[in-house]
């Protein structure tokens, strides 16, 4: 009876195992309930556009594939917002800290040569209150003039401030009230603007020479120190402008795309904490910054230019000895027209005419002593010996702290030069490192499988190119036009300020070799093995980077997670499906009709 039944019942067990198991993994998996969770938290859309169950019929631009999808054209257009948001955010959040470096160094700098400025201000002043008493009064307004003048020559680098006429435009006003003052007081004028011998005195004071060598020599130094001091203002303002320039500059269209289908359509298939392998990731990201790349170079030189100036700025406290220094050349500038004042009135009456005098109490002067402000600034000028300590001057050949130092503003340029140094060569390769940077948030290493851009793999089997427009020839993931507008108008205005200043300041940012490329790429663009660059079928959990430089920068910059990612750490392998295969089927209706026999 059982032989006569099965020829009938064979077909019908064989149909109802065929839906059952047909059935199973539609019941617990086809289900976008995950999405519709990452799609909330993530605070992309409306929930009402993530659909209940997969769609088998949707038109995608970006995350085809066969099957049914969670996605719908307006969740992908959701998802090409959300990314670029997220993807520039990262960007900014990694740029952070240089930025910050930057401006705070700048604003560190700025203020320390502001209390150099008025340190050095005060110093002069107590100079004639002290020991010039009759020119005190006339001559502070002159003293501010010239700080005022140097302390904008430094702070506002477009200026069309010159150190040396500052420097000698204030001899040309201190002349007449030391002659009419201290050499030749019974003059019936009083040194000050609007009398013809003030006037003439003025005009002819570079030529009638009564300072000696001390003028030349003071805007000689101040010329030589402020111009560096200037240089490094100006490429703090330069570094500054490049940041802010590279936080706003746009992703293509090709990158969008590239990044959702990294980021995003794994969420169409319901795997939302899949990650995306990390040769695929480096891929994009090179893709994507390929024009921001570009700076490498040019950032490189840049960095070279900031730590020299900064070395020049700060070394041997050139800039703090020269500001206060400018007591000891103005008073020995003095005491040299006073030693040679008789030859000196003589040549005054043939160029301006014979002085009237008129009768005046005798003015004492105390002797002024002259300063060895370093070994730069002397003078084989005689002068008067000495008769005031010169104990509190002492400590011009050690670091200048300008007070206790309490707080940031009271630090040396010695002090905040060193911190800066310390901290600059650790952003040397930043534009060559940014791409590892950005998908250091983005791949969980030691996984057994990843996301390739069309499914799930165990590792990625693409070539990873290197860095720069030009490497991105041979790049799959996505598609490089061209270098951007924007990016590329920046990478030549900081080439045209390196070369300025090399041309200006012969020997500043020049290094022999720059040997830490660190940009994955040889001299022609390309990207060998050699390289860092892996072949088809090598881990993605074993990126290497060959730039020492690179990897510091990593290490050194915050490893901060991406914004609006949750269940950071984690990745997640497909879900696992009960798969019933056609053998499967097979097997279980010879099993049937075995047991039924």
């Amino acid at each position: 009876m059982s032989r006569a039944l099965l020829p009938s019942l064979t077909p019908c067990w064989t149909a109802l195992l065929l839906a059952l198991a047909l059935s199973v993994p539609a019941s617990g998996a086809h289900s976008c309930r995950e999405v519709k969770t990452a799609f909330q938290l993530r605070q992309i859309g409306p929930l009402k556009w993530v659909p209940e169950t997969p769609g088998t019929d949707v038109d995608l631009l970006v995350c085809k594939h066969d099957g049914p999808s969670c996605c719908t054209r307006r969740m992908e257009e959701s998802y090409r917002v959300a990314v670029v948001k997220e993807t520039l955010q990262n960007i900014r959040s990694y740029s952070y800290d240089l930025k910050s470096l930057l401006s705070a160094h700048a604003a560190a700098f700025h203020d320390t040569y502001q209390s150099l400025f008025i340190f050095s201000q005060d110093h002069l002043s107590s100079l004639f209150e002290s020991i010039y008493a009759p020119l005190s009064g006339d001559i502070s307004l002159h003293i501010s003039v010239l700080f005022s003048d140097l302390s904008l020559f430094i702070r506002d680098p477009s200026s069309n401030v010159s150190v040396e006429a500052a420097v000698h435009r204030f001899y040309d006003n201190l002349f007449p009230l030391v002659y009419t003052r201290l050499i030749y007081p019974g003059a019936a004028v009083d040194g000050t603007e609007g009398d013809e011998l003030s006037d003439c005195l003025r005009m002819t004071r570079q030529d009638l020479n009564p300072f000696g060598r001390h003028a030349l020599a003071m805007s000689e130094e101040l010329g030589e120190s402020l111009r560096d001091a200037r240089a490094l203002s100006r490429a703090f303002a330069v570094g500054e402008e490049l940041m802010n320039g590279t936080e706003t500059a746009p992703l293509s269209r090709e990158c969008t795309r590239a990044l959702v289908r990294m980021q995003y359509c794994p969420h169409c298939r319901g795997l939302t904490l899949i990650r995306p392998c990390g040769a695929f990731c480096l891929n994009v990201m090179r893709g994507c910054l390929a024009s921001l790349s570009e700076l490498d170079m040019p950032w490189r030189q840049y960095v070279a230019i900031l730590e020299d100036l900064t070395k020049a700025v700060a070394g041997e406290h050139s800039l703090e000895l020269a500001l206060l220094g400018i007591r000891g050349r103005v008073n020995e500038a003095i005491l040299n027209a006073r030693l040679h004042g008789p030859s000196l009135a003589a040549t005054v009456d043939k160029v301006c005419g014979q002085t009237e005098t008129h009768s005046v109490e005798p003015t004492t002067i105390k002797t002024a002593p002259t300063v060895p402000d370093s070994p730069t600034l002397s003078t084989n000028q005689s002068s008067p010996p000495s008769s005031e300590p010169l104990g509190r001057l002492s400590h011009l050949r050690s670091s200048l702290p300008l007070k206790p130092a309490k707080s940031q503003k009271d630090r040396s340029l010695k002090q905040i030069a060193r911190e800066f140094m310390n901290y600059i060569g650790r952003y040397r390769a930043f534009f060559a490192a940014l791409p590892e940077m950005l998908c250091e948030g983005e791949v969980v290493r030691d996984e057994f499988s990843c996301w390739s851009g069309d499914g799930v793999v165990e590792s990625y089997a693409g070539r990873i190119v290197g860095n720069g427009v030009h490497a991105q020839r041979q790049n799959t993931e996505v598609r490089v036009r061209g270098a951007e507008p924007t990016l590329l108008e920046m990478k030549y205005r900081l080439e045209n300020f390196s070369q300025e200043i090399q041309e200006t300041m012969p020997g500043i940012g020049f290094r022999e070799t720059w040997e830490d490329l660190g940009s994955g790429e040889d001299a022609s663009g390309e990207c060998d093995d050699e390289d860092g660059c892996q072949g088809s079928g090598e881990s993605t959990s074993k990126i290497s980077l060959t730039d020492s430089t690179v990897t510091e920068v990593m290490k050194s910059a915050p490893h901060k997670p991406p914004v609006g990612r949750s269940n950071k750490g984690r990745s997640e392998a497909p879900p696992t499906r009960p798969t019933f295969t056609i053998l499967t089927i097979l097997t279980l209706s010879l099993g049937l009709q075995w047991t039924l026999n």
